[in-house]
């Protein structure tokens, strides 16, 4: 989907805030842990090559969620370690030792594949292998696997730089599965052959509120952009700076009578004279139907959403007559009011983590 920067519907990206939350964070943990940035998903919504580049001085290495993701780091000159966080096709191996991308061991089978289906030598080739202790998406879960894959990587030259678990609910009150899963992870890590470069288990939640947790790499994701893990649920140790604000203006604005209707399936009728506006996004941008009820600000009041979000376009009902290009914000600050992701994802009955990484390609994204 192409960006569409003549459409006026721009997602502004301070990276000065995500710097911030990084340095921020680095205080706040009472250890000197490498931070590996996490850029999948497009860095959340912000941007993931001018992310990057933004913070490539602040962090150790970067983390993302495919092969695809690391080979457009690569290419846009980010020389700093990248660890894709899933499993890949393992045909495409090769190509990550040749790029210099570390790789996830997800399991014996996924290893024994990319030896069988290598057509050259796999020295250099550096991975870190997942263990599973109750996320239950990838990994392995005995110490026989894991001898297995120690043995197949030295076998083949294959450089076993790091181990790691993730947690299922570090973002949650309840630590009793927490507890759970370090403790399978520690026995883990008591009976390998070797101990590897790097040990890790820590993501944003876990290193915000169980810091004993973190041990060779923070994997630092939601929080760098100024999200709270938890969305409401856990109040944070101390203040993030969000990042993202999203703004888009009026491009059509004219008042109906009592009686008429407005968008798909007249779903909104008016009761009196009432100026509608017309702003330019929509579900094919990411702002899914359910927004409608939902508001934005306008000169520093709250405008709401009526009618049914379209696939480009949708209509809010305004106090008065507003000019075409007046502001409508949908994300951020006007005047004393303030519209959070997390206000989003609650009327959405989900979380931030995903209100930002729907946000499409179509909205251009603006960096400051």
């Amino acid at each position: 989907m192409k960006a569409s920067p003549h459409r006026h519907t721009p997602a502004i990206i301070h990276l000065q805030a995500i710097r911030n939350n990084i340095e921020h964070y680095k205080h706040f943990i009472d250890k000197q842990p490498e931070i590996w940035a996490v850029v999948k998903a497009n860095a959340y919504g912000h941007g993931a090559v001018k992310v990057a580049q933004a913070v490539a001085s602040h962090v150790q290495g970067f983390c993302i969620s495919n092969l695809d993701e690391a080979l457009e780091l690569r290419n846009n000159d980010i020389t700093l370690p990248l660890l894709v966080l899933s499993g890949i096709v393992p045909d495409n191996a090769d190509l990550a030792r040749d790029m210099d991308i570390t790789l996830t061991v997800p399991s014996v089978e996924w290893l024994e594949l990319v030896i069988k289906e290598s057509t050259t030598d796999l020295s250099g080739l550096k991975v870190h292998v997942a263990v599973d202790t109750g996320m239950g998406r990838i990994g392995v879960k005995t110490t026989e696997e894991i001898n297995e894959i120690y043995r197949l990587a030295e076998q083949h030259c294959i450089e076993i730089e790091g181990i790691f678990t993730h947690f299922a609910t570090a973002d949650e009150k309840d630590t009793d599965k927490l507890q759970e899963q370090s403790e399978k992870f520690e026995d883990i890590l008591s009976k390998l052959p070797y101990r590897p470069r790097y040990i890790h288990s820590t993501n944003s939640a876990a290193g915000l509120w169980h810091s004993n947790q973190v041990q060779d790499i923070e994997r630092l994701g939601i929080a760098m952009y100024g999200l709270n893990p938890s969305g409401t649920l856990i109040d944070l140790p101390y203040q993030l700076e969000p990042a993202l604000t999203l703004q888009s203006e009026i491009t059509h604005m004219k008042k109906i009578e009592a009686g008429e209707t407005v968008g798909y399936g007249a779903t909104f009728e008016a009761s009196e004279e009432t100026y509608i506006g017309t702003v330019s996004i929509g579900y094919a941008d990411g702002w899914t139907r359910e927004m409608q009820g939902f508001h934005v600000l306008i000169d520093g009041q709250e405008a709401e959403i009526v009618g049914r979000i379209s696939m480009d376009q949708m209509t809010i009902k305004c106090d008065k007559y507003y000019p075409i290009g007046t502001l409508v914000t949908l994300i951020g600050r006007d005047g004393d009011r303030e519209i959070t992701v997390d206000d989003i994802a609650k009327w959405r009955k989900t979380i931030n983590y995903e209100i930002i990484c729907l946000l499409s390609d179509r909205i251009y994204r603006i960096y400051k």
